[in-house]
This record gives structure tokens, C-alpha cells and sequence, in this order.
């Protein structure tokens, strides 16, 4: 089994509904090949790209899969065709985003596969909820840790992160199992 951090994001409809949906596919009964090891709360975050449009509510999951890295990226995008996921306009609104953002030690360079995500040390809305269930965890390529990482961002956005807590871990509750 490998272990996978796995970011989580959604701006149009019921966006906790969205995310919950998405977790209860991709780990619920019947998927005992992907496990849910750790959710983090729930956080609200600006746009980036496209500013015109309704904030996100973001999150991280980390789990344990027998799945390889393009089986489980099939799974996460034929999850967001599930729920209504129309990719018309990068960066644009969506109901659900889910990204693999990194997979152990491992290092993926193809077209459409990138691991770990290659913005991912990028971006607040991604490390603030990443930090909260794996800081420990090292990028393979920078060789920094989750927690060092968004240390570094945060500070050059001079200690604005944007990104606010909103809801506690519990939000995904009933879709936890180990």
C-alpha cells in the first residue's frame, strides 16, 4: 500500500456536499483498494487565475492505496465527471478539483501526470490544509517538509495567507475509516 496526500477543492453548488461526495466515492464501501487515513479541516480560500468567481473551500486527504498513480488519477477524474466537473475555462469555477499532490517518494514527469503537483509549493490553499495532516512529509524534489514549505510561502505573503479555517476535520466524519 502506498501512501498519497491528495488535494481537495470545490467553488460552485454545495461545495462541503461536493467534497464529502467526492471522499465518500472515492474511499466508501465497495473501494477497499483506497483508504482514508487523515482529512483536514475545511478551509476557505480566494481564487487564483480567474478572479471572477465565488471563493473555494478547500481540503486534504491523505490515504493508503493499492491503486497505481494512473489508476487512481483515472479514478479522481472520472470522480469529477460524477460530480459534474466541466473543464471549459483553466482555473475556472468547478464543482469539484482533485489533484494528487504527492505519493510517497515518488517522482512522475508525464503529460498529464505530474507527482508531486508541480505547484503545489505554490500555493497556500494547498499547504495550509496539507500541513495540518502530513507537515512531516518531505517534497521529493525540493526536499523540504509540508510544514517548511508553508512556512517559506507564508512569509513572503508577509503572514496574509488568505486561506481561513472555517470547519473542523469532522466535516468529513462518516467517510473516515481506517
Amino acid at each position: 500500500m502506498a501512501e498519497v496526500c491528495l488535494g481537495l477543492g470545490s467553488n460552485v453548488g454545495d461545495k462541503r456536499a461536493n467534497l464529502r461526495a467526492a471522499l465518500a466515492l472515492l474511499c466508501g464501501p465497495g473501494t477497499p483498494e483506497v483508504s482514508l487515513l487523515a482529512v483536514s479541516s475545511l478551509y476557505r480560500t480566494e481564487p487564483v487565475g480567474l478572479l471572477d468567481q465565488d471563493w473555494f473551500l478547500n481540503a486534504a486527504a491523505r490515504l493508503e492505496t493499492r491503486l497505481t498513480p494512473r489508476d487512481l488519477l483515472n479514478r479522481l477524474l472520472a470522480i469529477e465527471r460524477e460530480l459534474g466537473r466541466v473543464r471549459t475555462v483553466r482555473n475556472g469555477p468547478r464543482s469539484i478539483d482533485l489533484d494528487i499532490l504527492l505519493w510517497e517518494n515518488l517522482i512522475v514527469a508525464e503529460a498529464d501526470l505530474v507527482i508531486p503537483h508541480a505547484r503545489m509549493h505554490e500555493r497556500l490553499f494547498v499547504l495550509e490544509p496539507l500541513a495540518e495532516i502530513a507537515a512531516a512529509v518531505r517534497h521529493p524534489v525540493l526536499g523540504i517538509s509540508v510544514a517548511e514549505g508553508l512556512a517559506r510561502l507564508a512569509a513572503q505573503s508577509g503572514g496574509e495567507t488568505g486561506v481561513l479555517r472555517v470547519e473542523a476535520a469532522t466535516w468529513a466524519a462518516p467517510t473516515v475509516r481506517r
